[in-house]
């Protein structure tokens, strides 16, 4: 039996995510997790904050705030926002908090280096004598040598979009004082690629099969694969193992780029500490039961396809290359990037104080961009919510359950054998498209997963329709109760099919239906373990019905 390790990308603790970075990466991955959970997989589900890197060391210091406390705000920040959306990982730990994590990062780098993948070298650099540093990109500017802009950075050109060579910049300056720095020697260690590729990587890529999106956007990376600098002259990061010193790496830390995926393996080390297990994360990243699967955007493609598998085979462990990276396209927002640095965020806070989390997790759910690039529109989710989960879902369960609470006392009505057989043929066969969403989901066909679970609500409506047990009350008393009881057990099934898309409004109406425990701790309908379709005691008391859905008002006739 295959066990399943599934991690989403870390997000970067120097902002709040947005609704793109939820639809890339993280929403997806537990709807997954959650519905293997319930057709019984054994599953590990690692995140955390990425809290390493230039970007954070600049946002700290322009905040003036140590570095521990500023991505310790973010990453408190990013938690809310998961939380709120009810994206639940088995462990939530960040890179400079993990205390596995400086020493799994330094072991893949001797492990790397002593298999002969790495590669040292020196090299100029710009620095700076007023700060005694070398300066990372970030920390310099200067004139493009491409276009004369002079507000070019050491990364790029906010002109002419040139990725730029620090040291051939004209003029170039420090950023932290305004000096003009100098060129000096230093010592950094580059992965070894190109000899990845050719010795196994190459092939493997060549030879897996990945997600069409994905595999379209793989093709090219292995023609010109590089050398790729793995060290930088920085006090914020994971530092070379302490050996390394007297062959230049005294004062270097491992690049963000290649600390950042390690932390994968060491928060699931992490995990299996705190369940009192320290020795068994190697039964989550080692063997051919393993199945590693990682979520996220496609931007993140080359590091997760090429980059990290070429990592953990380079150290010569035993290390599962990843069995599945189903990335998604670009999550925009009503015809426009979502964009942190440019505003272009929706006000989250609001959105969950104005509408019910679950019905934004639903939407964002029928709207990823799984193949192609997408969009968040607040129209839209109004419009597919009123017909979706208010008329479709929400209506069929204040349609039967109050019904029931009316004339019924709030209990099962019974089910005749006289009728069981007929009721079972109406609603299994012969009231619409009647499937399992997932089947869907473990193709991370998660759009079609949502179609196939309104689709089976809509079964039930039409059933109801067919059956009106309101008039039959009077004419077939027997056949009513049949067809009341049928539809308390479909809602009963509709309840755990809900549980992975809606966590919090699948609870609700399980215990609409008077049951115990939590919904999300039971089987999925149609799995071996989980219980025959009819499972209902005859008279059983039912909880109290009320509303799921509210419907919601068009936001175009809202006041401004």
């Amino acid at each position: 039996m295959p066990r399943y390790t599934v991690t989403s990308a870390l997000p970067y603790a120097n902002g709040p995510i947005h609704f793109g970075h939820v639809a890339g990466a993280y929403l997806p991955a537990d709807l997954y997790v959650r519905t293997l959970r319930m057709l019984g997989e054994e599953v590990a589900f690692i995140c955390g904050t990425d809290e390493y890197g230039v970007a954070i060391t600049l946002g700290a210091e322009q905040a003036g705030v140590p570095y521990e406390e500023y991505v310790a705000g973010w990453h408190d920040t990013i938690r809310g926002t998961f939380e709120a959306l009810s994206i639940e990982f088995d462990i939530w730990s960040g890179t400079s908090r993990c205390a596995e994590h400086t020493e799994t990062a330094q072991e893949f780098f001797r492990a790397l280096d002593k298999a002969g993948y790495l590669a040292r070298r020196e090299e100029e650099q710009l620095y700076c004598a007023t700060d005694d540093m070398f300066l990372a990109d970030r920390y310099i500017g200067g004139t493009c040598y491409e276009c004369g802009h002079t507000g070019a950075g050491g990364d790029e050109c906010p002109s002419c979009g040139t990725w730029i060579a620090p040291l051939r910049l004209e003029d170039p300056i420090c950023k932290i004082c305004g000096g003009t720095p100098e060129k000096r020697p230093t010592t950094h260690w580059y992965l070894d690629l190109p000899k990845l590729r050719d010795e196994h990587i190459g092939e493997w890529i060549a030879k897996h099969e990945w997600k069409p999106n994905v595999s379209a956007f793989i093709k090219n990376l292995l023609k010109d694969v590089p050398q790729r600098a793995i060290t930088r002259d920085m006090k914020w990061g994971v530092p070379l193992p302490p050996e390394y010193a007297d062959q230049g790496g005294e004062g270097k830390v491992l690049y963000v780029w290649f600390d950042a995926p390690i932390a994968y393996v060491s928060f699931t080390k992490e995990l299996c500490a705190q369940r009192g297990d320290p020795d068994g994360w190697e039964r989550w990243w080692k063997g051919d039961d393993v199945r590693l699967v990682h979520f996220l955007g496609k931007d993140n493609i080359p590091f997760h396809c090429m980059v990290f598998p070429s990592m953990l085979h380079g150290t010569q462990q035993g290390y599962t290359l990843p069995w599945q990276v189903p990335a998604n396209e670009f999550y925009n927002l009503e015809g426009g990037k979502f964009s942190t640095s440019e505003g272009r965020i929706l006000d989250t806070t609001d959105l969950f104080e104005r509408y019910e989390s679950d019905a934004l997790r639903f939407y964002i759910i029928t709207t990823l961009p799984e193949t192609a690039d997408a969009e968040f529109s607040l129209q839209g989710f109004v419009t597919a919510n009123n017909a979706h989960l208010a008329g479709n879902i929400g209506n069929l369960v204040t349609r039967v359950l109050k019904f029931i609470a009316k004339n019924y006392e709030g209990r099962v009505p019974d089910l005749s054998e006289e009728h069981r057989a007929e009721m079972d043929r109406e609603i299994l066969e012969g009231c619409g498209s009647f499937g399992d969403p997932a089947l869907h989901a473990q193709a991370f066909q998660f759009r079609r997963a949502a179609e196939q679970l309104i689709a089976n609500a809509s079964v039930a409506n039409v059933f109801m329709q067919r059956m009106e047990p309101w008039a039959l009350r009077k004419t077939d008393p027997g056949r009513a109760a049949s067809s009341l009881n049928t539809l308390c057990e479909w809602l009963l099934w509709l309840a755990r099919w809900m549980a992975p898309f809606m966590p919090g409004k699948a609870q609700e109406l399980w215990e609409m239906l008077g049951q115990p425990g939590r919904v999300v701790d039971q089987h999925w309908p149609g799995s071996p373990e989980a219980s025959t379709w009819r499972q209902l005691e005859n008279g059983a008391a039912l909880g109290t019905p009320a509303a799921l859905f509210p419907r919601l008002d068009d936001p175009s006739q809202e006041p401004a």
